[in-house]
């Protein structure tokens, strides 16, 4: 997961809480409901980063280096 596809997943989820407290605090449940909807959106982004993450780090784990090839 790039550096930049990870500040702005937490941008996005730190965004959905403003607005999510934004709508509590004026009593506008769409305004709340979106953004619980950024946050689940962005912390399921973050999910799927690190499964690639994960997968990624395994196939580096079975692939043998050039090294190795001799």
């Amino acid at each position: 997961m790039g550096l930049d596809d990870k500040i702005d997943n937490k941008a996005e989820e730190l965004g959905g809480k403003v607005k999510e407290g934004v709508g509590r605090a004026t009593d506008d449940e769409r305004l709340e409901a979106e953004g619980r909807a950024d946050q689940s959106k962005s912390k399921l982004k973050q999910a799927g980063e690190k499964v690639k993450d994960a997968a990624k780090n395994v196939k580096d784990a079975v692939t043998p280096d050039s090294k190795d090839r001799r």
